[in-house]
C-alpha cells in the first residue's frame, strides 16, 4: 500500500518536474545532422535540459548536462533515424530519436579503444534494460532541492542526492549509462591506490557503485574524449564570413 502511495505521488511529481520552463537559450550552432554525421555507436550524448527536473541536476552537480543517452546506432538503412538509449522520467528506459533534442546544447563524449565486441556488448546490455522504469526515489530527492535551493558548499551538494532505490528494474539516465560501461569494465572516474608510474608498482583501480555517477561525470572523465563535430571536419576559422558590428540581436534591440 505505502509503495503504491509512493508510486502515484512520484508519478505527480515526475508530471511536474518534466514540464519546460521559459526562457532557455541555446548557444550551440551545430544542427542536430550534423551532430548525427559524427555520432558512432557506444558515444555518450549530453543533453543541457530545460525542464524543472533538469534544472535540479544542474544545480546539484554544479554543471551545465542535466541528461545522459547512450548512441546505440541506427536500424534500417543508413538514412533512418539516429537512436538514443535512455531513462526518461515519464516513459522509463526507452529508445529516442536524436531528433528530440535538436533545439537544446549537446555534448558527445566517446570511449577510446572499444572493439566491435566491446561496443556490442555495451549496447546490447544498454539494450536488456529497455522497459524498466525511471527510479522515482529520485523524484523525491530533487524535489526538495528545486523547491528551496539549499546553502551548502559545493564539496556537499552532490552528497545530498539519494542515487535512487538501486533496485534492479529502475534506473536514472546516468546510471543506465555507467552500469552498462562498467559490464564492459570500462573506466568512468574509478579510484585509484597505488603505483605513481615511478614506483614501478602496478596501480589498483576500483569501481564506483553505478548509482553514484550523474551525466557531468562523463564530461569530466579522463577516459571519454569530447567530440566537436564543427572540428572533425577540417575546420578552418580563415572560411567563416563575419558581419560587420556588434550582434545586437541577443541584446533585444
Amino acid at each position: 500500500m505505502a509503495n503504491s502511495i509512493s508510486e502515484t505521488i512520484g508519478r505527480r511529481l515526475a508530471s511536474f518536474l518534466t514540464k519546460a520552463l521559459q526562457g532557455y537559450q541555446r548557444f550551440d550552432t551545430v544542427s542536430a545532422a550534423d551532430v548525427a554525421a559524427v555520432l558512432q555507436p557506444g558515444d555518450i550524448v549530453l543533453v543541457d535540459g530545460n525542464t524543472r527536473i533538469s534544472t535540479a541536476v544542474k544545480f546539484l552537480t554544479q554543471s551545465s548536462w542535466s541528461h545522459a543517452c547512450l548512441y546505440v546506432g541506427k536500424e534500417g538503412d543508413p538514412s533512418s533515424e539516429a537512436l538514443l538509449i535512455e531513462a526518461d522520467l515519464k516513459d522509463g528506459v526507452h529508445l529516442v530519436s536524436l531528433d528530440q533534442y535538436a533545439n537544446f546544447n549537446l555534448r558527445v563524449c566517446r570511449p577510446v579503444g572499444l572493439k566491435t565486441e566491446d561496443v556490442n556488448r555495451l549496447i546490447a546490455f544498454a539494450k536488456s534494460k529497455l522497459g524498466h522504469q525511471y527510479d522515482l526515489r529520485n523524484v523525491f530527492d530533487l524535489i526538495r532541492y528545486l523547491i528551496q535551493k539549499p546553502a551548502v558548499p559545493n564539496r556537499y551538494r552532490r552528497a545530498m542526492i539519494g542515487f535512487g532505490s538501486g533496485e534492479p528494474t529502475r534506473a536514472i539516465c546516468s546510471t543506465l549509462i555507467a552500469e552498462s560501461f562498467q559490464e564492459i569494465d570500462y573506466p568512468i572516474l574509478p579510484r585509484r591506490e597505488g603505483g605513481n608510474g615511478f614506483d614501478g608498482k602496478v596501480p589498483q583501480y576500483y569501481k564506483r557503485h553505478f548509482t553514484h555517477f550523474t551525466p557531468r561525470d562523463f564530461d569530466l572523465s579522463p577516459y571519454f574524449e569530447v567530440v566537436k563535430p564543427t572540428l572533425i571536419e577540417d575546420f578552418d576559422f580563415h572560411c567563416l564570413k563575419w558581419r560587420a558590428g556588434a550582434d545586437t540581436a541577443a541584446e533585444g534591440n
